[in-house]
């Protein structure tokens, strides 16, 4: 596994404006209450943090809510000031390395999402409820943190909403109250998550059980009016699962939850135990971006990156399990579905490098299908029995664990010692596009 330090040079290319490197957060405790008709937003969010350098003052990354009150260490008065994404805290001494400390911030406000160079971002009101998208700087538009990919943490959630409106969130159910006039949904996640995989969905919406392999029910989400065309689409969900099990490991999360929203959203969104739809996801011709979403589960939410300049670990395989699913289930070989891509890309600009793809491009569909055509070059060069061992043995080694594509590279050199290296590097270091995948005679 890699160091989970990021360096200030690589912090600044992608997200210059997240994080803050001289601390990690180890927890989260959120109490949030949230009126929907008024998109009202009132916590207190308490972070237990372990100092990385010696500092007096500290940040968290806080957008469109406003700070009221900060503790530090439990003390009753905390300097703190705050600008249009930071909060700056003063501690009352200097902090060591490796010293641990908690603060507590009171804020409240009306969330929405952010504007970022990859669009809004963050909280979104719906026509009947809200939901968050976070990836890949979206965390702080509903509670303050620190937003770096690398900077993994547990969860505790309590949220408070009107009674008539149900809560999906990340993490296992611990119990659901009733309290003055609305429902309060308590939720726990022991894996160490991303803040930008954390998520809250908020709405009127009747669960309904699924099996998930290895013994977890999960759960989808749905308004009344769109639960049995909901249904239909997701039926094929624990085959899904079955397959990725299969072909990755175990499913690695507490909890899988899936959400469909009564409106209409552009992509879905993924995030940890969760993959969240829109309405118009419900048609037969997503079923890859159920499998997508699903597939995330391993590569990008449990072996997780800390720098997104490695992002293609995450998309790539996810895309390549949409190919994996189409095989498992008869309808089209992965080969088929690789030559079919190929083409697509060969007709595209050559002038991307997926290894590091630089802020703009980071979510260009070019990064995602050469991705799985690197995936795909790999099966056909160790042959379909060592490429699956070697997919499982990623997925369980590095278990809710950061990776990078060095660690890859390893992983392939060790499998492929004569050519894993140069096939790798040939697909995800240069940006003209690689002749088709064929076999060698040896590996």
């Amino acid at each position: 596994m890699s160091d989970d330090l990021m360096s200030d040079d690589e912090h600044e290319d992608y997200a210059p404006q997240s994080g803050d490197l001289a601390f990690d957060v180890e927890s989260y405790d959120l109490d949030l209450t949230y009126r929907v008709r008024t998109n009202r937003l009132q916590g207190t969010a308490v972070l237990s943090a372990v100092v990385r350098q010696p500092t007096r003052v500290f940040s968290l990354d806080l957008i469109g809510l406003r700070a009221s009150r900060v503790r530090f260490d439990g003390e009753k008065h905390t300097k703190f000031s705050q600008g249009a994404r930071k909060l700056q805290i003063s501690a009352h001494r200097e902090l060591r390395a490796g010293e641990r400390f908690s603060v507590a911030i009171e804020y409240a406000g009306s969330p929405g999402p952010r504007h970022s160079r990859w669009g809004t971002i963050g909280w979104e009101e719906l026509d009947n409820g809200a939901l968050v998208a976070s990836q890949p700087v979206g965390a702080p538009t509903w509670f303050p943190c620190n937003d770096r990919p690398d900077n993994r943490a547990t969860y505790a959630l309590s949220i408070a909403v009107d009674a008539e409106y149900t809560v999906a969130a990340t993490g296992v159910r611990a119990d659901v109250a009733r309290k003055g006039g609305m429902v309060v949904s308590r939720f726990r996640s022991d894996v160490p998550t991303a803040t930008y995989l954390l998520a809250l969905q908020i709405g009127t919406y009747t669960a309904s059980p699924f099996d998930v392999p290895g013994g977890l029910t999960g759960e989808l989400y749905t308004a009344p009016a769109q639960r049995a065309a909901a249904a239909r689409a997701f039926a094929d969900v624990p085959q899904m699962l079955s397959a990725f099990a299969d072909a990755f490991g175990p499913y690695p999360q507490q909890h899988c939850t899936l959400v469909v929203t009564p409106d209409a959203l552009e992509i879905p969104l993924e995030s940890q135990g969760m993959a969240v739809f829109g309405s118009n996801h419900l048609a037969p011709d997503s079923e890859r971006l159920v499998a997508h979403e699903l597939a995330h589960q391993w590569f990008g939410n449990s072996v997780g990156i800390g720098q997104w300049h490695d992002i293609w670990l995450n998309e790539g395989f996810a895309c390549y399990a949409e190919w994996l699913w189409l095989e498992a289930s008869g309808r089209q070989t992965a080969d088929a579905s690789a030559r079919e891509h190929y083409r697509q890309l060969r007709g595209e600009p050559q002038d991307l490098v997926i290894a590091d793809p630089g802020p703009d491009l980071m979510f260009d569909d070019r990064l995602y299908k050469r991705g799985a055509l690197t995936l795909h070059a790999l099966r056909t060069l160790l042959g379909d029995a060592a490429f699956f061992d070697l997919l499982r043995e990623w997925a369980a080694d590095n278990r809710h664990a950061l990776v990078d594509t060095d660690d890859f590279r390893m992983l392939i050199a060790r499998y492929s010692p004569r050519h894993g290296g140069a096939t790798l590097s040939a697909w995800i270091d240069q940006p003209s596009l690689p002749s088709f995948p064929r076999r060698y005679r040896s590996i």
